[in-house]
């Protein structure tokens, strides 16, 4: 992979996440990497097991002098987010990820870097390998699946664990220290259509959406960023409103945890009414570009001329659906009333595929408040009730209440205060993180989660800041010597 990343420190953990880089891991395709952590804690001669659901856990004995602290839970998770840029060639399933140094950043060449999380569990591979470090007992727990329905943290059943204090490294601010995040929920509409053959004298047309920022459905659906889906879509209905227009297929979006950067739709085009299509296609462009001049500045809308499609979908079932996914809510719905600046409901519209008698739009609906995701699940099912599709509810999974007078929290609070000078950020997130479905297979047991500062997550522009990582490791060896003692 590359020797400048395992070289930098600290560097068991940059050494750790340079090897585990090496290993392709995405979503519901963990098996390497289960077998590469299983490896290792054998390799240590540490208890190591699988669970039912294929999380693994690595248990450690305290270090001499540190038996009589509460035991610990170390938990990230082992899959990553796969997004690559069009004009990379790159396989996920077959290559390790290219890293590079780019001034104080870690990042990939064209994909995501996995840094969500593979930044946390290079940090407890670390902390397992040493033979220095001073630590309580504890149980590393590596999750699966967290990106694309949290099913590791879904399937730990109760009793697998023995630990009551759960340090979950995957926040992405090295100042804040996260006590609460979102549920969700996958909202999924399909559709058919009859195909019918493309009118005599049509010509084709692809357009395509592309160039836009992307990012974390959670953490960034708040920043106005563009949504390929409704910039398309915005497009289409314009033309299927007042053209002779025929749409043959629109493929956007990717992944439901991430803002979908690019769309290509291909249209048949009445020769009549080309030059008129293309005129409002220029003004259009304008228009949004204009609007996302600030947040999208490299957002581009291609129009290109193609072979006219055989088939199409007919031009009233095609206003149908675009009119409902026009009036589909995407980005944020509520903000919090009790946190500051906190997002408490939203809406990622991901996914939209049309093509061959068939459409799907799929979305991930977000909520630190069960009722509130509900609701705004709800009003999805409902618009595309109307636009004559089937809705399915799926991957539902819990928030996480935050506990403000948590024991560790107080322990992670001074312990932050004494080796910086100021207090930290205490707050929750809009992201899914694991600590509230494991809480709710574990009552009883406090958690905090906390990491080091990552951007661009879930998008081909993420990376790690080098100095927050340290930053991150010095406070993290602090908290292991400063654990409360069993009570």
């Amino acid at each position: 992979m590359s020797s400048a990343i395992a070289q930098l420190t600290p560097n068991g953990l940059w050494a750790n996440f340079n090897n585990l880089n090496a290993v392709p891991r995405g979503s519901k395709k963990e098996d390497r990497v289960i077998q590469f952590m299983k490896d290792f804690g054998n390799s240590l001669g540490l208890e190591t097991f699988e669970d039912e659901i294929r999380n693994v856990i690595i248990r450690k004995p305290a270090t001499p002098g540190m038996e009589n602290k509460q035991p610990i839970i170390l938990q990230s998770h082992l899959d990553m987010v796969h997004q690559k840029n069009n004009d990379v060639a790159f396989d996920f399933d077959t290559q390790g990820i290219q890293m590079l140094i780019d001034g104080d950043w870690v990042r990939a060449n064209g994909t995501t870097l996995g840094a969500d999380n593979g930044i946390g569990v290079a940090t407890i591979m670390a902390i397992l390998e040493s033979k220095t470090i001073a630590h309580p007992a504890i149980e590393a727990l590596f999750t699966i699946d967290e990106e694309t329905g949290m099913t590791g943290a879904l399937g730990l059943k109760g009793g697998v664990l023995n630990g009551r204090i759960l340090l979950n490294l995957d926040t992405e601010n090295d100042s804040e220290i996260d006590i609460g995040c979102a549920g969700g929920i996958d909202v999924t509409a399909n559709g058919t259509y009859v195909e019918e053959k493309s009118a005599a004298e049509s010509v084709g047309l692809t357009i395509t959406v592309k160039g836009l920022n992307g990012g974390h459905s959670g953490m960034d659906i708040h920043k106005g960023l563009g949504n390929a889906n409704k910039i398309m879509n915005r497009i289409l209905y314009s033309l299927v409103s007042n053209y002779s227009v025929n749409i043959a297929s629109v493929n956007g979006g990717s992944l439901r945890n991430a803002i979908p950067r690019e769309s290509v739709a291909v249209l048949a085009v009445a020769k009549t009414s080309l030059d008129e299509v293309k005129t409002t296609i220029n003004t259009l462009t304008k228009e949004i570009a204009f609007e996302f001049k600030t947040t999208e500045p490299s957002l581009k809308i291609e129009v290109a001329d193609v072979a006219a499609p055989a088939l199409v979908m007919n031009n009233q079932r095609a206003k149908q659906i675009v009119q409902c996914i026009y009036a589909a809510h995407n980005g944020v719905y509520r903000m919090s009333a009790d946190m500051h600046d906190l997002v408490e409901t939203s809406n990622n519209v991901a996914k939209v595929t049309i093509e061959g008698g068939k459409i799907t739009i799929a979305c991930l609906t977000r909520s630190s408040v069960e009722s509130s995701k509900m609701d705004l699940a709800n009003q999805l099912k409902c618009t595309f009730e109307l636009g004559g599709c089937d809705v399915s509810f799926a991957g539902s999974y819990p928030g996480w209440t935050p506990n403000v007078s948590s024991p560790i929290l107080k322990v992670l609070v001074n312990v932050y205060e004494k080796l910086h000078g100021d207090k930290p950020e205490v707050v929750a997130c809009h992201a899914g993180l694991e600590c509230g479905i494991l809480g709710s297979n574990y009552p009883g047991m406090d958690m905090i989660s906390f990491g080091p500062t990552i951007l661009g997550a879930h998008s081909p522009d993420e990376r790690v800041s080098i100095s927050s990582v340290q930053k991150f490791w010095d406070y993290l060896m602090e908290i292991l010597k400063n654990i409360p003692e069993k009570k």
